[in-house]
Parts: C-alpha cells; structure tokens; sequence
C-alpha cells in the first residue's frame, strides 16, 4: 500500500464545499467499491486543541456503534488519533486567525468499508517518514498504512488538503 497524491482533476473538491461533498471517495480508492453500494457520512469540526483528538475518536467510536460496525473500532480509533494529530501539527497555518480554523474529521461509509478523511488548511503533503530508534513520534502514517486497505491525500482549492484511509470491516 502507498500514498496517493490525488491532483484536481476530474473532481475538483474545494476546501470550501461541504465536506465531504455528496458521493465523495478517494480516487485510488474507488476501485474497492462494490457498484451500487450506498454512502452515508457523518462529519464532524475540530477546533485546533489538543483536546480535539480524543472528541475525534468519541465521534468515531459513536459513529461506528451507530453503523454496526463496531468491529472497526480499535483500528479506526488508531487512524484517527494518528490523522488528526497530524492536522493539528502541520497542518494549521499559523497566523492571528488560528483560532478560527478548523479541522474536520469525515467518516463515509460504502457497504463494508468506512474511509476517515481529516481536512486541513495545511497544503503540505504528508511524509511517511523513518525515525531515529530512540526519536518519540514519527511512526503515524506508518500505522496508519499497517491498518488500511488504502491511504492517501488530496489537495483541496483554493487551499488545504484532505488525508485519508480506507479500512474494511
């Protein structure tokens, strides 16, 4: 599995939209879909705190008890931790108006599979990088890869990205 940068193209999503836009999955992603399955989202704001991270994984926790996908739960509680901690480390701009920026956790599901898209105004792509063996941190996209069918990112217009995982239940 590897990253996928994703260039406007054919869907030009702008990080003004709403998100995720009606009928959104990632690009690469969407030869994993069964035709005909159905989506349903549930999105949700983070505010730039630390605190945000564990709101992130209660919402997806509720979400995917709402779903009956229960099963996924450890997993995705891991994909999120690790993409939302991400967006609040490089993905803000900073600047006077950081208090107004948000980060937004999406979850989409298509019949068994429920892709965690986080927005960010960030244009920076993520890098899956190795630590040093004693560095803390850096090993987060690296988890997320070990959990996903497939992850990835997208830019957004006229700024911003979106970094997601697909995991299958």
């Amino acid at each position: 599995m590897q990253s996928t940068n994703v260039t406007r193209g054919r869907n030009q999503w702008s990080g003004l939209d709403w998100w995720p836009p009606i009928g959104w999955w990632p690009e690469p992603a969407r030869d994993l879909l069964d035709p005909g399955s159905t989506t349903t989202s549930a999105t949700f704001a983070l505010p730039p705190k630390a605190e945000s991270v564990h709101s992130a994984r209660s919402f997806a926790a509720g979400t995917l008890s709402g779903w009956n996908m229960s099963q996924l739960h450890d997993s995705m509680e891991l994909v999120v931790s690790e993409l939302a901690t991400n967006a609040l480390r490089h993905g803000l701009i900073l600047s006077a108006a950081r208090d107004r920026e948000v980060i937004r956790l999406s979850l989409i599901r298509r019949g068994a599979l429920v892709t965690c898209a986080i927005t960010d105004p960030g244009a920076e792509a993520p890098v899956m990088r190795d630590p040093a063996p004693f560095e803390p941190g850096g090993l987060g996209l690296h988890i997320v890869e070990s959990l996903s069918v497939r992850w990835g990112w997208c830019s957004l217009a006229p700024q911003g990205k979106a970094v997601w995982a697909v995991l299958s239940g």
